[in-house]
C-alpha cells in the first residue's frame, strides 16, 4: 500500500470518525434521560457544546493556521477523538456521582478533533495529485453520509439487542475507528499543505470580496443540509402523522442514504459543479416545497428523503470552489468555509424552533391552524420549514451567480503534481 493510499483511507476514516461523534449523542438522549434523569435542556445543551467547540476550533484555524504544524496537527485528530470517546464512554466508571460532567469533558473533547478535522482533512486530500480532484473531494465527502447511517444502524441493532445499558461498550466499539485512523496516519507521510505565511495574508485573503462569497455559499449550502437532517424526524412524525419509528428510518437514515448516493455519484461521474450546484438549488426548492405544503405524508415523506440528494454537494461543491478560487491560500480558505458551513447548520435549525414555538404558540397561529384543519404544533412546523424553501430560493440566484462568474482554474492541480515531484 502506497503512503498516499495509507494517507486517503486514513482520511476516510477519520470523516467516519465526525459522523460518530456528531450523531452518537443524539442516538443517546434517551438512554441517558432513562438511566440518569439528564433532563432534556442538558442533553440538548451537549448538541451546542459540539457546535460551539467545532467552530472555535474553525475561526481558530482561520487565523492562526500558519502557526501550525501541519504534520503534528493533524496526526492528532484521530488521538483526540479516541481519547474523546474513551472518556465518553467510561464516565459512568470514573465520574460515577456527576455523569453529566464526564459526557460534557468527552463531548468537548471529540467535538475539538472533529473541528480540526474539517479543516484539515479536506486539504490533505486536495494535495495528493489526482487527475480529477473534484471526485476526490466528493467521495471524501459521501463516506461522511455512509458513515451516518452506519452509526444509525448499529446504534440502533446494539440498543435493541444489547441493551441501553451497556451504551458504554457501543461509544467503546466506536472508539476503534479513529484508532485506526491514527494508526494510518502515523504510518505515512503527508503531503505538504500549503498556509498563508503570516497574519498580514489573512488579513489580506479577508478583504476579499470572492472568499465572502464562497463564506455565503457554503453557509447556504450548511443551513439546508443540516435543517432537513435535524428536523426531518420530527416533521415527518407530527407534521405528516407517520409514526416515529418510520419517522426516524426514514428521517435521518434515508435523508443520508440519499446524502451519500448524491455525493457517491459525483465522485464517479460527476463534472462542472457549477452547475450541479444551481440545479441542486433549483432541486431543494422544489423538495423543500412538498415537504411543506403537500398534505399526502407519504409524498411529504419522499420529499424530506430526496432533500438529501439534492443538498448532497453543496458543502463539498462549496470547498471546490473555494479552494479553486483561492489555490494559494491552503488551510485558511478550508477553515473559513468550515466556519461558514457550521454557522449555516446552527444557524438553519434554530431559525426552524423559534418559528415553530412562536405559531404554535400564538392565538393566531391556533386559529389558523384549526382553520386548516391542523394542530397548532403541525402548522408551527410547517411554517419552520418554510425558512429552507426561502434559503433555497436565495441558494438558487447565489449558486446561477457563482456558475456564470466562475473560472475554472488548473493551478492547484499543477502545484499537488510539483509538490508529489519535490
Amino acid at each position: 500500500m502506497s503512503n498516499y493510499k495509507k494517507v486517503k483511507y486514513a482520511c476516510y476514516a477519520t470523516n467516519v470518525t465526525m459522523s460518530i461523534v456528531g450523531n452518537l449523542s443524539p442516538i443517546l438522549f434517551l438512554t441517558f434521560r432513562s438511566l440518569y434523569s439528564i433532563s432534556y435542556s442538558l442533553l440538548g445543551l451537549l448538541v451546542l457544546i459540539n457546535f460551539s467547540t467545532q467552530l472555535f476550533v474553525d475561526l481558530m484555524c482561520s487565523f492562526f493556521s500558519h502557526k501550525f504544524n501541519m504534520s503534528v496537527a493533524i496526526k492528532t485528530i484521530p488521538v483526540l477523538a479516541t481519547i474523546g470517546l474513551i472518556l465518553y464512554a467510561m464516565t459512568p466508571f470514573i465520574l460515577p456521582n456527576n455523569i453529566y460532567l464526564g459526557l460534557v469533558i468527552g463531548t468537548i473533547i471529540f467535538s475539538a478533533s472533529s473541528g480540526f478535522a474539517e479543516v484539515l482533512i479536506s486539504p490533505v486530500i486536495a494535495a495528493i495529485p489526482s487527475e480529477n480532484p473534484e471526485r476526490e473531494m466528493s467521495k471524501l465527502h459521501s463516506i461522511y453520509a455512509w458513515g451516518v447511517v452506519g452509526v444509525i444502524i448499529i446504534s440502533t441493532l446494539f440498543l435493541l439487542f444489547i441493551g441501553k445499558e451497556s451504551w458504554q461498550w457501543l461509544a467503546l466499539i466506536f472508539a476503534t475507528v479513529p484508532l485506526i485512523a491514527t494508526l494510518l496516519f502515523f504510518s505515512s507521510t503527508l503531503p505538504k499543505l500549503e498556509t498563508p505565511e503570516k497574519m498580514s495574508g489573512v488579513i489580506k485573503l479577508l478583504k476579499n470580496k470572492g472568499l465572502w462569497l464562497c463564506f455565503f455559499a457554503i453557509f447556504l449550502g450548511g443551513l439546508l443540509e443540516c435543517t432537513m437532517a435535524q428536523w426531518s424526524s420530527s416533521y415527518i412524525e407530527q407534521a405528516l402523522g407517520i409514526p416515529k419509528v418510520w419517522g426516524d428510518i426514514f428521517g435521518v437514515a434515508l435523508f443520508s442514504v440519499m446524502l451519500g448516493l448524491g455525493r457517491s455519484l459525483y465522485a464517479k461521474f460527476g463534472k462542472n459543479i457549477t452547475k450541479v450546484l444551481f440545479l441542486s438549488a433549483i432541486g431543494c426548492v422544489v423538495c423543500y416545497l412538498l415537504a411543506v405544503v403537500v398534505n399526502v405524508p407519504v409524498i411529504g415523506l419522499i420529499a424530506c428523503a430526496l432533500t438529501g440528494f439534492t443538498v448532497a454537494m453543496m458543502w463539498p461543491g462549496c470547498l471546490i470552489i473555494g479552494a479553486d478560487r483561492f489555490p494559494t491560500a491552503g488551510v485558511f480558505i478550508y477553515a473559513m468555509m468550515a466556519s461558514g458551513g457550521d454557522l449555516g447548520a446552527a444557524v438553519g435549525p434554530q431559525l426552524v424552533g423559534i418559528i415553530t414555538d412562536t405559531v404554535s404558540g400564538s392565538s393566531f397561529g391556533i386559529d389558523l391552524a384549526t382553520r386548516l384543519s391542523l394542530t397548532p404544533e403541525q402548522l408551527g412546523m410547517k411554517c419552520g420549514l418554510l425558512i429552507g424553501v426561502l434559503f433555497a430560493i436565495i441558494a438558487v440566484f447565489v449558486f446561477l451567480y457563482i456558475m456564470k462568474t466562475h473560472k475554472k482554474t488548473t493551478l492547484p492541480l499543477q502545484e499537488q503534481n510539483a509538490i508529489s515531484e519535490q
